[in-house]
């Protein structure tokens, strides 16, 4: 049967989603500090602001071309930059976005009618051949693009009609109009992409785009500065801060001086030793989000020792969450349960199925190191100690992995930690030949869009770019294919239920923790999103003075 069915058509309202956090920050003598709510929204910012600073703790990104990024400090920047077709909002609800519908005229056509009126930064009017030539650099090879495997069902891409482009697939896959919510949906000006071929998007090549900013400038190694785009389609949101300067801030010192003196004005993923300095602050405040990260433990390879379900839950059962979630993240996570923590699926007309799904998933086990012990004797000894990778410098990281390794020598499993500088960490996820010699590794990802059919798979399908292990359950693909291709959000909702029921136990992981998202805010400005969702988002379109 043919569908007809509008996925976006008109603004949805962002509310505030409210719950309370297991703590607050740490008080830096291990106890936590009052509890804390977590907001997705902050109070608009009513006045003009002439610049803000704003601190990128991750570093100077590599790229800003949509197709490329995938990391926070290239994301934090490009979401303010580049539209994408339709737009996620801070509690990870679509809105449209440069496509004003979304709709699938049939079981194999996904129709985006176009916003009229949409002009790039140089004045030049967006057109769908615009459009055309963005998704179709994301399955361009040359172009080394990080999303074109959501285009793995889409067999054209075609200009329809003069505001109109529609994608014709092998199938109906409710995936699809989210994905364009993320940098995969970011529309480039043809021209100047082509142009700059692969210089685009970095400091020399530039990029042009449709943003509420534009790129002033990039000197690698100092910063970059956004100007204000004046001329912005989204009347609504046209910035009231002229310019926005990104500093790269690695060190938690040097970034909890700039913001407790006022020389940097805010942050995203402020570090807990920050967030302890500055929870009384007296010109800004620390936010706490609702997030879509998650921490989990991975065996590397599906001959380690690691790979043991039973040494796997043997180390579950010896690691106290509660403490891990004190001493390392400051109180500003819970639990994790499963793959994917329920934010990911707030904004799904079915999230009341999914949350019932997830809350009838087994709680997370208490530490038992007596029973932990027993499955380490059934496993058999454990013949050398477990090298645990973690990206060098990250002391979060190695907080966490110093605590996993403690908790382990409880049950005579012994880990060696090692550390891997940022390009062989990032090359570890997608290449085996760099996990060779690893048994575990610690990750601290994310979900990226309102999605957690697409991410899980990645994960527990034969397929997927993530299952280090050869994990595979045909009745878990089965479920959820149908969670991705069936058009009632409903019966999406319980075939991933009944598919995160069974992979849930079985896949080969250690669910850690969902931590918060953590911002500072001078107190001068106000407005931005406090949840995750600040990365898919324009976020610094949504700042505004305060008049302290």
């Amino acid at each position: 049967m043919a569908v007809k069915k509008t996925v976006l058509t008109v603004l949805t309202g962002v509310g505030l989603l409210a719950a309370t956090a297991c703590g607050g920050p740490s008080d830096g003598n291990g106890e936590s500090a009052e509890p804390q709510r977590l907001t997705t929204t902050t109070v608009p910012g009513t006045a003009e602001v002439e610049r803000v600073t704003w601190a990128l703790p991750y570093g100077e990104p590599t790229t800003l071309d949509p197709a490329k990024v995938g990391d926070y400090s290239p994301q934090t920047v490009e979401a303010n930059l580049c539209d994408t077709l339709t737009r996620m909002n801070a509690d990870f609800s679509l809105s449209p976005g440069l496509a004003e519908k979304a709709t699938w005229s049939d079981d194999r056509a996904l129709v985006l009618d176009l916003r009229s009126g949409v002009r790039f930064w140089d004045g030049s009017p967006m057109t769908p051949e615009d459009v055309v030539h963005s998704l179709e650099r994301q399955r361009d090879p040359r172009n080394q693009a990080l999303y074109g495997n959501f285009l793995a069902a889409v067999t054209s891409i075609e200009v329809t009609g003069p505001h109109q482009v529609t994608l014709r697939t092998k199938g109906f896959d409710q995936t699809l109009t989210k994905a364009l919510s993320t940098s995969f949906g970011a529309v480039s000006q043809k021209a100047y992409a082509e142009k700059a071929g692969p210089a685009y998007g970095t400091a020399k090549g530039g990029l042009m785009c449709t943003g509420p900013f534009k790129l002033d400038s990039w000197e690698s190694g100092g910063g970059i500065t956004l100007e204000r785009n004046d001329a912005y389609w989204d009347t609504a949101l046209r910035p009231k801060v002229r310019q926005v300067e990104f500093r790269f801030i690695t060190d938690n010192n040097t970034l909890t001086s700039a913001l407790l003196s006022g020389e940097v004005d805010g942050t995203y993923e402020l570090p807990p030793s920050s967030a302890t300095a500055l929870a009384k602050a007296d010109n800004g405040a620390v936010h706490l989000g609702p997030s879509t990260q998650n921490v989990l433990l991975i065996p590397a390879n599906a001959d380690s020792p690691a790979a043991d379900r039973r040494v796997l839950d043997a180390l579950s059962l010896v690691i106290d969450r509660e403490a891990l979630i004190r001493n390392v993240f400051g109180g500003a996570a819970t639990p994790l349960k499963s793959l994917v923590p329920p934010l990911t699926w707030r904004g799904d007309p079915a999230a009341d199925r999914f949350d019932a799904a997830y809350a009838a998933l087994p709680d997370v086990p208490e530490p038992d190191a007596g029973k932990a012990k027993e499955l380490v004797a059934g496993a058999g000894p454990v013949p050398r100690p477990l090298v645990a990778a973690i990206p060098a410098g990250d002391q979060r990281s190695l907080q966490a992995m110093t605590f996993i390794q403690a908790a382990a020598e409880k049950i005579g499993v012994g880990i060696e930690i090692k550390q891997l500088q940022p390009t062989e960490m990032s090359s570890l996820f997608y290449d085996p030949s760099v996990r060779e010699g690893l048994d575990l590794v610690l990750t601290f990802g994310y979900v990226s869009m309102p999605d957690p059919v697409s991410y899980v798979a990645e994960s527990v399908t034969p397929r997927g770019i993530f299952n280090w292990t050869g994990y595979e359950d045909p009745e878990v693909t089965r479920l959820l294919d149908r969670a991705r291709t069936t058009t009632d959000p409903a019966a999406s909702a319980k075939a991933y239920a009944d598919a995160q029921a069974v992979f849930t136990p079985a896949t080969p992981a250690v669910f850690l923790a969902g931590p918060h998202e953590r911002m500072f805010m001078n107190e001068r400005i106000s407005g931005a999103p406090a949840s995750f969702a600040y990365m898919g988002m324009p976020w610094a379109a949504h700042l505004g003075g305060t008049g302290k």
